[in-house]
């Protein structure tokens, strides 16, 4: 099982950039960086509002799951 955060194709889509986006929602970058690479362990519901509202997209449009297929 493996969760996609897309952050990054919804940044360069609205054509802004993670220090923008930052300054926005509240958040630092550094918090923001981890979360576009996948290391997070968790998200706060109202940082995704404030994400999705600065970003005009959907929950699924930045995060993803993706089945693992076995072999």
């Amino acid at each position: 099982m493996s969760i996609i955060v897309n952050l990054d194709v919804m940044l360069a889509r609205r054509k802004m950039k993670l220090k923008e986006l930052s300054e926005v929602v509240g958040i630092s970058e550094t918090n923001l960086s981890l979360l576009k690479t996948g290391k997070v362990k968790g998200i706060r519901w109202s940082t995704l509002e404030a994400i999705c509202e600065t970003l005009d997209c959907q929950p699924g449009d930045i995060i993803e799951y993706q089945k693992n297929e076995e072999l």
